[in-house]
């Protein structure tokens, strides 16, 4: 199974509609993301713009948590986790948070095939023991290039992508 890792979208949903494009182009059949949407409606959009199951935690510059679970609802494919959430996906176990000091703590403990996470907007990718440790950057791009990444749960391969317009 294939899954995309997007993060820190902050309500630019041009470059969040060219990432849906090529996760789904990627065969990518879960994704994962890593929390700061900003606006409720970009929740909706991620749903709409992906036809599989979407795993979400809250990040740090997520307004209307109550607008946010209610659109995650509406969507029918979005699950609105809070702010952590483990997933067992296809014999891998998942965490996902928004902050790299929660994530490298969660890897360090050796519990999980891969833990994800944003905040920084830097991407980054390290094996800690067993664990990737992911951070698949920024949609946003204020900070660097909009990139995702693409999680193999056969390879347990994580490979960061630059968002193509």
């Amino acid at each position: 199974m294939v899954i995309a890792v997007l993060s820190d979208v902050h309500d630019n949903i041009w470059k969040l509609a060219d990432a849906l494009l090529q996760v789904q182009a990627a065969g990518a059949e879960t994704l994962i993301f890593c929390g700061d949407f900003c606006a409720p409606f970009t929740l909706t959009q991620m749903g709409q713009g992906f036809s599989g199951p979407v795993h979400c935690v809250l990040g740090n510059n997520d307004g209307d948590p109550r607008l946010l679970q209610l659109n995650a609802q509406a969507a029918g494919n979005v699950t609105l986790h809070g702010q952590y959430v483990e997933l067992p996906l296809d014999g891998r176990l998942v965490a996902v948070n928004h902050y790299p000091e929660i994530a490298r703590r969660l890897a360090e403990s050796g519990q999980f095939d891969l833990v994800c996470y944003g905040h920084n907007h830097l991407a980054q990718v390290e094996q800690v023991g067993a664990t990737v440790l992911a951070n698949p950057g920024e949609i946003m791009g204020r900070f660097g290039a909009p990139s995702f990444g693409l999680y193999d749960t056969a390879t347990g391969q994580f490979d960061l992508h630059p968002v193509i317009a």
